[in-house]
C-alpha cells in the first residue's frame, strides 16, 4: 500500500542539517549550532512557577477548543499593552504552536485547489503545510529591489490568488515590513479579495525597526502568534491567532475536531509570561549582540549581500561566489564543525544562492563560528591567489 500524494512534501532541509551535526556530536566533535532557530533560554521564570503550582494544584483535563479565558484575555490585552489595538476577546484562539495555528487558518480560510502565495524567500513549513493541504502555492519573489519583502507589483504578477502568506520578522531573512509597507499589502489583499495570513512570531525579537501588526489595519486579516521565540517556550508548543470575525466559529469546530485543545498546563502558565518582559527584552538585548557578530564575520569572510536583518535571530546571506549553497554546509559541517542552513530550505529555484545563518545560539558558540568561518575564506582565498 502507498503513502498519500499530499506526503509528498520535501523535507525540512534544517531538520537534515540537524541531524547530520547530531551524528556528529555524537562522534564526539564539538559542532557550533547555526542552524536551528530557537531559543537557547529556558521559559522565563514567572512561567515554570506557574507551571510549577499547576501540575500541584489544577487538574489539568481539557479545556476549550479556543483556549482558557483566562489566557485569551490576556492575549487580547497583550494587544493593547503592545500595539494600541483593541482586539476583543472572543477573536483570540489559543493553538498548538503557531503551527497549528498555521493549520486551523488555513483549513478554515481556504479551500483544497485555491490560490495562496507565499514570498521566495519563505518559512519552508507553510509551503510544505499548503501542499499538503491541496492548496496550490503561488511563489512570490522577493529580493534586494523589493528590500526582501512583497510589493503590490510583485502580487501582481502572481495573480489570481485566494490568499497571502506574510512575515515580519521573516524567517529566512529577519527582514520586516515597514507600517507603509505592509499598510500597502493589506489594501492590495483588500482590493482584490485576497486572505491575509500575517505570521507575526518574530515579535518582540527586533533591533529598531517598528513593529506593527496585521491586526491593526484590516479586521480581515488573520495573525498568527506563538510563545516559541520572543517568549523563549519553544517545547511548550503553544500560540495563538486574531480571527476575523467569520473565521472565528469554523476555527473552533476545526479545533477541537483535529486538537480538542491546546496543552493545559502550557495554557496555564503562558498567562504568566506577559509579565516577564524585562527577563525577555534580556535576552534580546543578547541576540541583538550576536547579531553583530555574525554580520561583522559574514563582512570579514567576504559575504557581501545580505537581507536586511531587522528582527527575529537570523541572517540570509549570498554565497554563491563560493559554490552551491547546500554542498557549502555539508563542507562547513566537515571541516569547520559548524552547521548552517542552505536556502534550498526556502526558496526552492533560488535558495542554492543563499545560506541562513540562525543565531539563537550562545554568544561563545556564534563567535567561535564566526571566527572559523572567516579564516575558513581568509585561506581559501589565499589558496586561490597563489
Amino acid at each position: 500500500m502507498k503513502p498519500s500524494r499530499r506526503s509528498e512534501v520535501a523535507p525540512f532541509f534544517v531538520m537534515e542539517m540537524m541531524k547530520a551535526a547530531d551524528e556528529r556530536a555524537a562522534a564526539g566533535v564539538d559542532v557550533f549550532h547555526l542552524e536551528v532557530g530557537q531559543p537557547t533560554t529556558a521559559a522565563p521564570e514567572g512561567v515554570r512557577r506557574a507551571a510549577a503550582a499547576a501540575l500541584i494544584d489544577d487538574r489539568l483535563g481539557y479545556t476549550p477548543a479556543l483556549g482558557i479565558p483566562e489566557l485569551r484575555e490576556r492575549i487580547a490585552r497583550w494587544y493593547d499593552e503592545r500595539y494600541g489595538v483593541a482586539v476583543p476577546t472572543d477573536r483570540v484562539a489559543v493553538t498548538v504552536g503557531a503551527s497549528g495555528g498555521f493549520v486551523l487558518a488555513a483549513v478554515a480560510a481556504f479551500d483544497a485547489g485555491d490560490r495562496v502565495g507565499i514570498t521566495a524567500p519563505g518559512y519552508a513549513a507553510y509551503r510544505n503545510i499548503l501542499r499538503a493541504l491541496d492548496l496550490e502555492v503561488v511563489s512570490v519573489g522577493v529580493d534586494a529591489a523589493t528590500r526582501f519583502v512583497p510589493t503590490p507589483e510583485r502580487l501582481e504578477a502572481a495573480l489570481p490568488l485566494d490568499g497571502l502568506v506574510v512575515a515580519s520578522p521573516s524567517n529566512p531573512t529577519g527582514t520586516m515590513l515597514t507600517r507603509d509597507e505592509l499598510v500597502a499589502v493589506a489594501r492590495w489583499c483588500a482590493e482584490h479579495d485576497v486572505r491575509l495570513v500575517s505570521d507575526e512570531i518574530y515579535h518582540g525579537i527586533s533591533y529598531g525597526a517598528e513593529e506593527v501588526s496585521a491586526v491593526e489595519l484590516w479586521d480581515e486579516a488573520v495573525v498568527i502568534q506563538s510563545f516559541s521565540k520572543y517568549f523563549s517556550m519553544t517545547g511548550w508548543r503553544l500560540g495563538w491567532t486574531i480571527l476575523p470575525a467569520g473565521l472565528v466559529r469554523p476555527v473552533e469546530r476545526l479545533a477541537q475536531n483535529l486538537f480538542i485543545s491546546a496543552p493545559t498546563l502550557s495554557q496555564l502558565a503562558g498567562i504568566a509570561a506577559f509579565d516577564c518582559v524585562e527577563e525577555l527584552d534580556g535576552n534580546v538585548a543578547r541576540y541583538r549582540d550576536r547579531r553583530r557578530i555574525v554580520l561583522d564575520g559574514l563582512a570579514a569572510a567576504g559575504f557581501e549581500e545580505v537581507a536586511p536583518a531587522d528582527g527575529a535571530f537570523y541572517v540570509y546571506a549570498r554565497v554563491d561566489h563560493l559554490g552551491d549553497a547546500t554542498e557549502l554546509c555539508r563542507r562547513w559541517l566537515d571541516e569547520l564543525a559548524i552547521t548552517a542552513t542552505p536556502g534550498i530550505d526556502f526558496d526552492p529555484d533560488g535558495g542554492h544562492r543563499w545560506v541562513r545563518f540562525s543565531y539563537s545560539e550562545s554568544t561563545d558558540q556564534i563567535a567561535e563560528a564566526m571566527r572559523r568561518l572567516v579564516a575558513w575564506a581568509r585561506d581559501r582565498s589565499r589558496h586561490r591567489g597563489g
